[in-house]
């Protein structure tokens, strides 16, 4: 396999003594860890234990069918990939176990080559989608937001460069659009882990059931509309780095499952007695105030206490000048490129503009500004009224207790949400009202 992938996790499934014994040393001595079974019942007993990244079947198993095993594989098992093996008279029915969901089939008697690079295959394509699950949703890449020349900024990326290389758990403070996401991601980046995967859990966006099924996973029939079997995040994790994204929203009920997790290593899916293990560090973030949170039963501080063993603290925008400017610049070069837009720079009065602005949503209402700035700028220089802040400047915008009509109010409050919330519903949550709500006064004012 590449230098860079990890051994893979191989169950084998043949009812021949030699066949099991000959291919477990080909493959440990190809780095792999082997689990064998020669019935269809060790099979299951030793998926109900372990997870296994590929099983290699055998299509006759005593009195038991290797497509029989199969199906049941494909329900108990669903991300395992399975190579069947066969004899030359069989490959009929190789072809039609792959039909079935069967990954690929392998002709026996076959060379120590042909099975490891059977296994090579398999793995690669299990690696690259699992990689492809775990970077699914997540934003563009914006680690160059964390370059900064602001000495508090500067002060605290180089204490998360110290701490990346050790396995401490991390709670990273600020707020909403800071960039808090993007820290822990450079911080797995910098770590040991980095091979491995870092996957982000958003805590806001999930009841206490689908969280604890999200994060632990959960078997078939473990509750209504549990077709399959599930692994879970942790597991998808093991080995690298788990991100819980805003930990504060995190639900209260589930939090001494979390504290276990974090103290043992140990958990369980929903509706399977098994306990098992992941090596998994913790980076979390949130942009309240924890203390208060424990103080009004909100919180375990138990649970704070295995959280922050180290805490980095992210200062908003407004306390960056020296990086508004170079963040600006570096957005619109990125998206007039994406867009093939003719803006090239901004006017002096956009940059005054810019140095002036409160900035309540910090560098993620930076980007959307200059996003949106790219894209209705049609000459050089982007001006103050490609920016559409207009009367939110300081000094000069909507306030309480200004000569305006309540419309106008409403409008630049809700504009000002929309720009500092990461979604809708976030913004829906901050307003008090419902998303349905939201949508028709988006639709109404425009925005």
């Amino acid at each position: 396999m590449d230098a860079a992938q990890p051994g893979g996790r191989i169950l084998l499934v043949d009812d021949e003594a030699a066949i099991l014994r000959t291919f477990r040393y080909c493959l440990e001595d190809a780095g792999h860890q082997v689990a064998t079974a020669s019935s269809a019942h060790q099979a299951e007993a030793l998926l109900q234990r372990q997870v296994f990244d590929l099983c290699f079947l055998d299509l006759r198993l005593g009195e038991d069918s290797g497509l029989d095993v199969l199906a049941q594989m494909r329900v108990q098992a669903p991300w395992m990939r399975v190579v069947i093996v066969t004899a030359l008279s069989a490959v009929d029915i190789a072809v039609d176990a792959i039909q079935a969901g069967a990954a690929d089939y392998l002709v026996k008697p076959c060379s120590p080559e042909q099975l490891r690079m059977a296994a090579t295959k398999q793995l690669e394509i299990r690696y690259l989608s699992t990689r492809l699950e775990a970077l699914e949703g997540q934003v563009r890449n914006r680690k160059q937001e964390l370059d900064s020349n602001n000495p508090s900024m500067m002060a605290i990326l180089e204490t998360a460069r110290q701490v990346a290389v050790t396995d401490a758990n991390i709670l990273i403070l600020g707020e909403s659009g800071t960039g808090k996401g993007e820290l822990a991601q450079a911080i797995h980046g910098w770590s040991r882990r980095a091979k491995k995967f870092c996957v982000t859990i958003n805590c806001p966006s999930l009841t206490a059931e689908l969280m604890e099924s999200e994060l632990f996973g959960h078997s078939r029939g473990a509750f209504t509309g549990a077709s399959e079997s599930t692994l879970g995040r942790v597991n998808q994790a093991d080995g690298g780095s788990l991100f819980l994204d805003e930990i504060g929203d995190f639900p209260l009920t589930l939090q001494p499952k979390l504290l276990r997790f974090i103290q043992d290593r140990q958990y369980e899916r929903i509706g399977d007695p098994v306990t098992r293990q992941a090596d998994v560090r913790i980076l979390a973030a949130t942009n309240r105030i924890l203390g208060e949170m424990v103080k009004d039963g909100q919180f375990r501080e138990d649970l704070l206490y295995r959280l922050n063993v180290i805490t980095l603290n992210l200062p908003p925008l407004r306390e960056r000048s020296e990086d508004l400017l170079p963040l600006a610049e570096r957005f619109l070069a990125h998206f007039v490129e994406e867009y093939a837009r003719p803006a090239r720079d901004f006017s002096d009065a956009a940059r005054a503009a810019l140095l002036a602005y409160h900035w309540p949503g910090n560098i993620r209402e930076l980007r959307n500004v200059i996003e949106r700035a790219s894209i209705i700028c049609t000459q050089p220089l982007v001006e103050v009224s490609h920016l559409g802040l207009g009367g939110q400047l300081p000094g000069n915008g909507p306030r309480v207790g200004a000569a305006m009509s309540l419309e106008e109010l409403e409008k630049a409050h809700i504009g000002a949400v929309l720009a500092s919330s990461e979604t809708l519903d976030q913004a829906a949550k901050t307003l008090g009202i419902d998303a349905s709500t939201l949508y028709r006064k988006r639709k109404q004012f425009n925005l």
